[in-house]
């Protein structure tokens, strides 16, 4: 098991540096972090400076020139070398910022896209991509390898598909492979790959379930547990986990964590705290149209160690139904199926968007089971409407004749 904190990941040869990957967890701040060299790439993405020449017919007008200010200087960004590019300005971009980098120009999009700056980043944002089963999968995607994984893995699912999205005639996958990596305060604490057969009877006709760790087994870190009354608000504020679901034989990969906790709780009397993600999955009917919703629920149990450190005991994926059911291994083979195939999110604000699809679910749950008692009374009305009539007529015929 290859589970460890900071300290660990100087001995991992793709992995990053703590301040390395605070800089690409969020793609919010796309262009920050060029303190060695500071590049204007503003003035690259304006639509004025690019559509200047267009639209100025006048013979004295000059073409724009995009600069760049290097340690002072003032020069035309054309003439920065290219090496100088990748080695100071794209590894220090995060993923959704070299994305955008490359819609640039032909030349930033010939330098962002070689696949040793998106292994890198693939390797600063899930660790557990740096092992060699996983790495050789992501180097045989099409369509760009580390980084059409990159556009497959960072996104959530879309809540609610489209029709063309949900339809599969493609066979389901004979295996899943599980790349799992939980980081606290920044520090990873928990990086793990499992492979699950997906063909056995027992896969099939059991509930859903994937365990990353045995029963037993207990995972140490380096990070101190936080007590108190601030050890919920802690650990939902500064833990983030990303389950990375990949279809090997298909290509395919899909991010089931909402990156952080929808929920954290803490038993009153042992004190471990049960810290959950989820991401919520159409469920689809025989015909391909949605009929409802399930939620595939990832659950961290932490608790403290003697010495203060905190300690991880369970990691596990199950799949559930607007009902409270657990799946099994089949029906939810099928749903995971069509997320792998299916539209992903822009990958904006993903905590939130994860959020607010889980508030939407709950929501969805239990109108779904006040309707359902109240048709359950309602049926207990009539039945006992029913059972007095039968008993007065019952009656009547008795002792009236």
């Amino acid at each position: 098991m290859d589970c460890g904190g900071g300290r660990r990941k100087k001995e991992e040869g793709g992995s990053c540096s703590r301040g390395e990957l605070g800089e690409r967890q969020e793609g919010e701040s796309s262009l920050n972090g060029l303190s060695t060299h500071q590049v204007s790439l503003n003035q690259l993405v304006k639509p004025e400076n690019r559509n200047a020449t267009k639209m100025s017919s006048s013979p004295k007008a000059e073409p724009p020139t995009t600069t760049s200010i290097i340690r002072g200087a003032t020069t035309e960004f054309s003439t920065v070398h290219p090496d100088i590019i990748e080695a100071h300005i794209l590894t220090r971009l995060n993923g959704p910022a070299l994305a955008s980098l490359s819609c640039v120009s032909s030349t930033l999009h010939s330098l962002s896209t070689q696949d040793h700056l998106w292994f890198h980043i693939c390797h600063c944002n899930w660790p557990s991509t740096v092992t060699p089963r996983v790495r050789h999968v992501i180097s045989t995607y099409p369509e760009g390898g580390p980084r059409s994984f990159f556009a497959h893995s960072y996104p959530l699912p879309i809540m609610h598909p489209t029709s063309t999205s949900s339809n599969s005639n493609s066979a389901p996958p004979s295996e899943l492979i599980s790349a799992v990596d939980i980081h606290y305060q920044n520090e990873l604490i928990f990086t793990k790959v499992l492979e699950t057969e997906t063909v056995t009877g027992w896969f099939r006709c059991s509930p859903f379930r994937i365990d990353m760790l045995e029963p037993k087994d207990v995972v140490s870190t380096p990070i101190e547990h936080p007590n108190g009354d601030d050890t919920c608000t802690a650990l939902m504020d500064d833990m983030t986990l990303s389950w990375i679901l990949i279809d090997p034989i298909g290509r395919r990969a899909v991010n089931l964590s909402s990156n952080k906790p929808v929920s954290v709780q803490r038993h009153w009397l042992s004190g471990e705290v049960q810290v959950r993600f989820a991401s919520i999955l159409a469920s689809n009917n025989q015909k391909g149209s949605v009929s409802g919703f399930v939620q595939c629920e990832i659950v961290v149990t932490c608790s403290g160690s003697e010495g203060g450190e905190m300690q991880v005991s369970e990691v596990s994926l199950e799949v559930e139904d607007m009902d409270g059911k657990h799946l099994n291994g089949k029906d939810s083979l099928v749903i995971l199926q069509r997320a792998l195939e299916g539209k992903k999110g822009k990958g904006k604000n993903r905590e939130e968007e994860g959020r607010k699809s889980q508030r939407k679910f709950l929501k969805m749950k239990k109108e779904r089971k006040e309707k359902k008692l109240r048709r359950e009374g309602t049926m207990d009305i009539l039945c006992v409407v029913f059972g007095v009539t039968v008993f007065a007529t019952f009656c009547f015929f008795i002792f009236g004749n």
